[in-house]
């Protein structure tokens, strides 16, 4: 049974920073790319930051520079790096992985205000 788990959401003050995780189960998460994605309300799901299986990242033109992606394959772990939060950085946070990242968690919120 495949399954993701989110932690680490936070509310903050903006100008914080937080680092939020996702755990996976079920499968060898190390062989497939690993994402993070965000919806606010009312907004289309974005994906923020991604790390394939050699490590090699990208970032949506809004967190660069800001956000950092990184991976734990010994604990099945990846995790984000959110620095110099802004207002609008304020979604559920999703991650995903799997084959077409079909695999996903239930979500952590971060809210900016």
């Amino acid at each position: 049974h495949v399954q993701l788990v989110e932690s680490g959401g936070n509310s903050m003050q903006a100008g914080g920073s937080l680092k939020p995780s996702c755990v996976t189960s079920g499968y060898i998460s190390s062989d497939y790319c690993m994402a993070w994605f965000r919806q606010a309300p009312g907004k289309e799901r974005e994906r923020v930051a991604q790390i394939d299986a050699q490590g090699r990242t990208m970032y949506a033109d809004s967190v660069k520079g800001r956000f950092s992606i990184s991976r734990d394959d010994a604990k099945s772990t990846m995790y984000l790096q959110m620095n110099s939060l802004k207002s609008e950085d304020t979604a559920l946070y999703y991650c995903a992985t799997g084959p077409m990242f079909a695999d996903w968690g239930q979500g952590t919120q971060v809210t900016v205000s």
